[in-house]
C-alpha cells in the first residue's frame, strides 16, 4: 500500500504539471491574438524628436562617498540625497546650497524619499530599517527621528503612498512592506519575489492602490496594496531589474536592468511592447524615469552616461555626459522642467 501512494502522488503531480503547461500555452495563444501590431510600427507615422536641448545646469557637491539615492521635494526646488558616507543632505537645487545635513548611524543609505507634505523625509539602507526625520533644524532632526519599520535584510527603496501617514518599502529580504508611520505597525507585507527587491514605484492615480516592484529575480510585479497580492507579472529581462517606473498614464511601466536594456510593459496588453537597447550599450541600467508626457525615458547607466530614449519609436535621442562614475539614480522634477542625476562620483547634477 505504502509503495503505491508515492507513485500516485508523482502521477498526480506530473499530470498537474502537464495541465499547468497546457494552460500556460493557451494563455500565450490568447495573448498573441491580441498582439496584432507592434508599437514601433504604429509610431512610424510620428515625427522624429529632432533636438532636445538639455544642458548641465548645477553640480551639487558635498557627499564624501557614492550617491545612492535622490528625491525631489514636492516644492520642485529641493532635493534630498543619501550616500554611502551615511549622510542625508537636503539641497536647494537652484542655489546649490546645503540646507540640512544629517549623519545616520549607518553607512550605505540606499533609499530616501520626501513625504507628500514636504515636511518629512524617510531613509534607510544596510541598517535594514526605515527611519523618518522631520525637516527642522539639524539638531532637532537628529533628536526627533523615528524608526518606523525593520526588514530582515537591507532596505533598498522607499516611497510614501499619497500620505505622510504610511511608508512603502522594498528590501533585500525579497519582500515589500507597508508601514504605519505613527505606530510603526506593519500594515501589509508583499511576498512573491524570489530575489532581492531593488525598486518600487507608485501608480500615478490619486487612489494609489497599486504599485510596481522590480527584483533580482528578473521580474516586475504589479501589486494590490489592499490585498497584498500580485495582480500582474512581467518577465523578459535577462538579469536583475534595478529600476521600475510607472508611465504617467498609469497604463504601462518601464524597467531598467543589469542586462543593459530598458523595457516598456503595457498593463492592458499584459506584455512587453518595447525594448530600449543597442549593441553598443553593454553596461547595466541603474535607474529610469519618464518625462511628464511619457514620450521620453531617461536612463542612468554604469558607463557614466544618461541615455534619452523615445518611448514610442524605441530610438535613442541623445546622451548626457558629465558624471565620472556610474549613474545610480535619475529623477525628473515634479513639474518636468529639470532632471536630477546622482552618481558614484560623489555628485548630483541638475540638467534642464
Amino acid at each position: 500500500m505504502s509503495e503505491t501512494q508515492p507513485t500516485n502522488v508523482n502521477d498526480k503531480m506530473s499530470s498537474l504539471m502537464k495541465e499547468a503547461e497546457c494552460l500556460k500555452f493557451k494563455l500565450e495563444e490568447e495573448r498573441q491574438k491580441l498582439n496584432d501590431v507592434s508599437l514601433s510600427s504604429i509610431a512610424e507615422r510620428l515625427e522624429q524628436i529632432a533636438f532636445v536641448n538639455i544642458k548641465p545646469r548645477k553640480v551639487l557637491k558635498g557627499h564624501q562617498a557614492k550617491v545612492l539615492c535622490t528625491d525631489w521635494s514636492p516644492d520642485k526646488r529641493h532635493i534630498i540625497s543619501s550616500s554611502q558616507d551615511g549622510r542625508l543632505i537636503i539641497w536647494d537645487a537652484f542655489t546649490t546650497n546645503k540646507e540640512h545635513a544629517v549623519t545616520m548611524p549607518t553607512t550605505w543609505i540606499m533609499a530616501c524619499a520626501y513625504a507628500p507634505s514636504g515636511n518629512y523625509v524617510a531613509c534607510g539602507g544596510l541598517d535594514n530599517k526605515v527611519t523618518v526625520y522631520p525637516i527642522t533644524s539639524d539638531e532637532e532632526m537628529a533628536v526627533k527621528k523615528r524608526t518606523v519599520g525593520t526588514h530582515t535584510s537591507y532596505m533598498s527603496c522607499c516611497i510614501y503612498p499619497n500620505s505622510d501617514q504610511q511608508i512603502l518599502t522594498g528590501s533585500g529580504d525579497s519582500t515589500c512592506a507597508l508601514w504605519d508611520v505613527e505606530s510603526g505597525q506593519l500594515l501589509q507585507s508583499f511576498h512573491g519575489h524570489s530575489g532581492d527587491v531593488m525598486a518600487i514605484d507608485l501608480a500615478p492615480n490619486e487612489t494609489g492602490n497599486t504599485f510596481v516592484s522590480g527584483s533580482c529575480d528578473r521580474m516586475a510585479f504589479i501589486w494590490d496594496m489592499r490585498s497584498g497580492q500580485v495582480v500582474q507579472s512581467f518577465e523578459g529581462h535577462q538579469s536583475d531589474v534595478n529600476s521600475v517606473k510607472f508611465h504617467p498614464s498609469g497604463d504601462a511601466i518601464a524597467t531598467g536592468s543589469d542586462d543593459s536594456s530598458c523595457r516598456l510593459f503595457d498593463m492592458r496588453a499584459d506584455r512587453e511592447v518595447a525594448v530600449f537597447s543597442k549593441e553598443s550599450i553593454i553596461f547595466g541600467v541603474n535607474s529610469v524615469d519618464f518625462s511628464v508626457s511619457g514620450r521620453l525615458l531617461f536612463a542612468g547607466y554604469n558607463d557614466y552616461t544618461v541615455n534619452l530614449w523615445d518611448t514610442l519609436k524605441s530610438e535613442r535621442i541623445c546622451l548626457l555626459y558629465g558624471h565620472e562614475n556610474k549613474v545610480s539614480c535619475v529623477q525628473v522634477s515634479p513639474d518636468g522642467t529639470a532632471l536630477s542625476t546622482g552618481s558614484w562620483d560623489y555628485t548630483i547634477r541638475v540638467w534642464a
